[in-house]
């Protein structure tokens, strides 16, 4: 019971605060000590220092969570608050949502502010995008994740409580940092690679079905979700990220393209920043989705406890 009441507020910090300032925030402090141990690292690539880099981050931050939920266990209200507080800090749905909506501003003002804005958010070359290829950006970026920054931090915590989540972010972040298939870090980063694939697996999955649920709720053509999601889904490198992307791209009846990457979807109707106040209410619904359904598996599960 305690985590429900815990993921729900911290929703609500995440929701209405955003993130925590960078000073004190822990997905910050990650990325700090990702660079440093990297550097100390890179005269010594192997897969080995990959293993030994993700082993020491989840080590350092899972016991360092484990440490102050157990400390805040001297009350039970500021446990519970602690615990929100944390656990905020492993999901971003403001500005997951933040992000696409200024996006969309930025294209109705001036489309260079908009090709600025979206090298933030995109490793891709942004500074000749046309209009449609910055709604596509935007909308692949805004539905991917979903999983990433949502679903799965949350999956983790109602399994594994807080310290779930939190070990997810880690393993999370260890990728998007020093995953990717370059020569620096092809040999330290394919162990946390590999582990981002495995932990986002399921969620990613259940991801893409919610999205075609969603897609009937708001009366877009779920079938045709449902059909890009499974021809499309593998289509880019990662094993994970398509789902909720070619799902979303059949609802809405578009091309998701990444030029010399991927096509997702086909060209039913055009990309204008329209669309992405529809990925975003397709996003929104597909995050309720998933607490709701979850928040009714918890009901049952602490019913049949009950009982029992």
């Amino acid at each position: 019971m305690d985590i429900l009441i815990i993921t729900i507020l911290a929703i609500i910090i995440d929701v209405i605060f955003g993130e925590l300032p960078d000073k004190i925030h822990p997905v910050v402090w990650m990325g700090k000590l990702i660079d440093i141990f990297k550097a100390r690292l890179i005269n010594h690539r192997n897969k080995f220092s990959g293993i030994a880099l993700t082993v020491t981050l989840l080590v350092i931050f899972t016991l360092a969570t484990y440490v102050i939920i157990q400390l805040s266990l001297l009350n039970y209200i500021f446990y519970i608050l602690v615990s929100s507080i944390v656990l905020s800090t492993t999901f971003a749905i403001k500005v997951l949502f933040s992000s696409a909506e200024n996006i969309k501003d930025d294209l109705n003002r001036d489309i260079n502010r908009a090709r600025k804005s979206m090298s933030y958010l995109v490793s891709r070359n942004t500074s000749e995008l046309s209009e449609g290829e910055i709604v596509s950006a935007t909308i692949e970026t805004l539905t991917e994740n979903i999983t990433d920054s949502v679903i799965a931090p949350l999956f983790y915590a109602f399994i594994f409580g807080v310290i779930g989540a939190v070990a997810y972010r880690v393993i999370n972040t260890l990728d998007a940092m020093v995953g990717y298939k370059t020569p620096e870090n092809i040999e330290i980063g394919w162990f946390p690679a590999k582990m981002d694939d495995i932990a986002n697996y399921i969620p990613a999955r259940i991801t893409g079905i919610l999205v075609v649920v969603a897609a009937a709720l708001l009366r877009l053509d779920w079938k045709n979700a449902y059909k890009i999601m499974m021809r499309d889904a593998r289509k880019p490198d990662s094993p994970n990220s398509g789902y909720s992307m070619a799902a979303a791209a059949g609802a809405l009846g578009i091309r998701l393209k990444k030029i010399g990457y991927y096509e997702i979807g086909d060209d039913l109707n055009p990309l204008n920043p329209d669309m992405i106040i529809d990925a975003i209410s397709l996003s929104k619904v597909t995050i309720l989705l998933f607490l709701l359904i979850t928040s009714i598996i918890f009901g049952i599960i602490i019913i049949v406890i009950t009982i029992l």
